[in-house]
């Protein structure tokens, strides 16, 4: 681990803490790459399990392609999910606070619970599918701690993915005809809705082409960064939003809502 970045990954997980922007890394570094913005990654979480906050599993960023213009992707990436940045709505809906969310946005996505560790190198979904144990329709909020949402692709990493908080609904169990699953996954449509208003369509297949696909890309990259932990039964992995990410504010509830695919509908309200 470098001097630079133990002090970006101070640096950052600082600004979580109060809710607040930084000026650019690559600005003031312009050496600043992937490798650097993972091992600051690797850093922050070393901070953060040291201090007692517990991973709970992943989110996956930019696997939908229709965004990386915007944002100016060139990857997807990842980063760790704790248990205090995530809510579990059994119930289907979920209360979440904005008081630390910097520019927050919200994006619809579906997450797999690992039954099993994935292996590196996987291309088949239905392959993919047989180490997951339930899927669940999510909320992934998302935010940005560089003003007006501009960074480099290794900046994004570094910064948490741009995680702030993931709602998980209601559990439905992978098993049975996988292969027919696995094209439900692909085809299924998604609405995003805020105040009854639709804002938003996307599809399963927004995710690097299939939800499981994400997860594949998951497990190829971690077991390239030792440095970071590994996969592991258990895990909570979030694959990325299906639809543009739109921003959000305190009292505005949001809702979604699945065809083609057994997942409830799902419900948050923002709050201060």
């Amino acid at each position: 681990m470098t001097l630079l970045q133990q002090t970006i990954a101070r640096e950052l997980l600082d600004a979580a803490d109060r809710g607040a922007t930084i000026s650019s890394i690559t600005t003031r570094h312009p050496e600043f790459g992937w490798d650097d913005a993972y091992r600051a990654l690797a850093a922050v979480h070393a901070m953060r399990a040291a201090r007692g906050e517990v991973m709970v599993g992943r989110k996956i960023g930019f696997t939908n392609r229709n965004l990386w213009p915007v944002y100016g992707a060139t990857s997807p990436i990842w980063a760790p999910v704790y248990r205090h940045t995530m809510t579990d709505a059994p119930g289907a809906r979920a209360t979440v606070s904005l008081a630390k969310a910097v520019q927050p946005k919200i994006e619809p996505e579906i997450a797999f619970c690992l039954r099993s560790p994935v292996p590196a190198g996987l291309t088949d979904p239905v392959a993919v599918l047989g180490h997951v144990e339930w899927m669940a329709p999510t909320f992934e909020v998302v935010h940005c701690h560089f003003a007006d949402w501009r960074f480099t692709p290794a900046e994004s990493a570094a910064d948490a993915a741009l995680h702030y908080h993931l709602v998980v609904g209601p559990r439905v169990p992978v098993d049975g005809d996988l292969a027919t699953l696995a094209r439900e996954l692909q085809e299924c449509r998604v609405a995003l809705y805020r105040d009854n208003e639709t804002m938003d369509l996307g599809t399963g297949a927004n995710a690097l082409g299939h939800p499981a696909l994400a997860l594949a890309f998951l497990a190829d990259i971690v077991a390239q960064q030792p440095y970071l932990p590994p996969l592991a039964a258990g895990e909570i992995i979030t694959t990325g939003t299906l639809t543009a990410a739109l921003p959000i504010k305190p009292g505005e509830i949001w809702s979604s809502g699945f065809v083609g695919i057994g997942l409830a509908p799902l419900q948050v309200t923002f709050t201060d």
